[in-house]
């Protein structure tokens, strides 16, 4: 069965998928980098769980390993991108974390 037909697997990648995003949005409109470190790690753990159900998707014959490896590594990028980000803000020696335009400038990198 092609994975368009499974449609709680499909449906739940999805969701993880949109809900790293939304972690990350939610996480930018915070006051400050701590907020936004704590929100960044939830938006890991929503790109990981992506990484786990694409094996699932990939052992139950749903996509083929390209897809697999294509889907994963831009998952992968993505948990880089967020892990290099939330260092970058645990980093920062001010209480009120970064500034609103530093916080703009590394968010495009996101």
């Amino acid at each position: 069965m092609p994975l368009n037909r499974d449609f709680a697997l499909k449906d739940q990648i999805c969701r993880a998928a949109v809900s790293t995003m939304s972690n990350v949005a939610e996480g930018f409109g915070r006051k400050t980098g701590k907020d936004f470190a704590h929100f960044l790690d939830q938006a890991r753990g929503s790109a990981l769980e992506v990484q786990s159900l694409l094996y699932v998707a990939r052992d139950l014959n749903y996509i083929q390993s390209a897809q697999f490896e294509k889907l994963y590594g831009i998952a992968q990028e993505t948990l880089s991108l967020i892990g290099g980000f939330t260092s970058y803000l645990r980093k920062q020696n001010s209480p009120e974390g970064v500034s609103n335009s530093a916080l703009r400038t590394s968010n495009k990198a996101v």
